[in-house]
């Protein structure tokens, strides 16, 4: 139903900026809210950002906040994460993901999350 091609992933020195982008393609109506995930080797996926389709209403992870922003383009179907004073910690792969289902505060488990994207990897050095 829901297609998300992700891309704008790479390598950035601490302290500068990346911005990533994820198109939606399908049924993108049946979405209700989406989201920014990360996954760094041997940690849990975790949810950094989270943005709601229907007024707009942003959510972020304490670790990102005041750094990264969350937005969406209606006109281009396109979400997309700012990530401004990376650190190395931020390094990791990155994915945005769709929910049919969100109720606020916003799902908090990878498995609550309907489509993925493929991943981009973000390294901070």
């Amino acid at each position: 139903h829901v297609q998300l091609v992700e891309s704008g992933g790479g390598s950035v020195q601490a302290g500068g900026s990346l911005r990533v982008s994820c198109a939606a393609f399908g049924h993108t109506s049946s979405t209700k809210c989406m989201g920014w995930f990360r996954q760094a080797p041997g940690k849990e996926r975790e949810r950094v950002a989270a943005i709601y389709t229907g007024d707009g209403n942003t959510y972020y992870a304490d670790s990102v906040k005041g750094r990264f922003t969350i937005s969406r383009d209606n006109a281009e179907n396109t979400l997309y994460l700012q990530m401004n004073s990376l650190k190395p910690e931020d390094t990791a792969m990155y994915y945005c993901a769709a929910a049919l289902v969100c109720f606020r505060p916003p799902p908090l488990h990878p498995t609550h999350y309907n489509y993925w994207s493929q991943g981009t990897q973000v390294t901070v050095s």
